[in-house]
């Protein structure tokens, strides 16, 4: 359901631009800066969501994700068409953020966004406890090493096809999915393990 819900909003984005993003980046590549103010504003609300779920700081989310748009100013021309705009533009981001990262010796953070799933209008008491519930898997997925936080924000936050995070995260769809296997089976194991602990 999540994932369902993070692809409408992914798609949205794409819904809301007026042409095709591919021609905005062989724009771009041609040297066209006035591409690249229409590439941001197409997509630096899920770039930056990106970010700030992979570092969890979001003064450190916008910095990287300047660090993006120079790297997609120089490099557009490198774009195959073999995945959507978005796609490859997280790929990028994602390349920036463990550059700027690994220079500034900080551990990547935990996917704070999955504290902000919507929610229907609840009853207060329910309310309380479906926050207690979504602040215990917040908790959790923060003790996931970082290969499955990251596939499962991939998954479950932006949407993205296994196909799409296989060339995110630059491994074969077959890692994908045993990555997410695993980050599944492991946070299912830590949410037991909390459960049981309250028993």
């Amino acid at each position: 359901m999540m994932r369902r819900a993070a692809a409408r909003e992914v798609g949205r984005v794409d819904e809301l631009v007026a042409g095709d993003p591919r021609e905005v980046l062989q724009r771009i590549a041609r040297g066209d800066r006035d591409a690249l103010g229409e590439l941001y504003s197409r997509f630096r609300v899920p770039l930056f969501r990106y970010l700030c779920q992979l570092t969890g700081d979001e003064a450190l989310a916008e910095d990287i994700l300047q660090e993006t748009l120079v790297a997609v100013w120089t490099s557009a021309d490198g774009f195959a068409g073999r995945s959507s705009v978005l796609t490859w533009l997280i790929g990028v981001a994602r390349r920036q953020a463990h550059n700027v990262l690994r220079r500034r010796s900080v551990p990547l953070a935990d996917a704070d966004a999955l504290r902000d799933l919507p929610a229907e209008e609840p009853e207060p008491e329910d309310a309380v406890l479906a926050r207690a519930e979504r602040e215990e898997l917040v908790r959790a997925v923060r003790r996931l090493p970082m290969i499955y936080r990251e596939a499962l924000v991939l998954a479950f936050v932006h949407g993205l096809s296994y196909r799409e995070m296989a060339e995110v995260l630059e491994v074969p769809e077959g890692t994908v999915k045993s990555r997410l296997s695993n980050a599944k089976r492991a946070l299912r194991a830590l949410l037991d393990s909390h459960e049981e602990g309250i028993r």
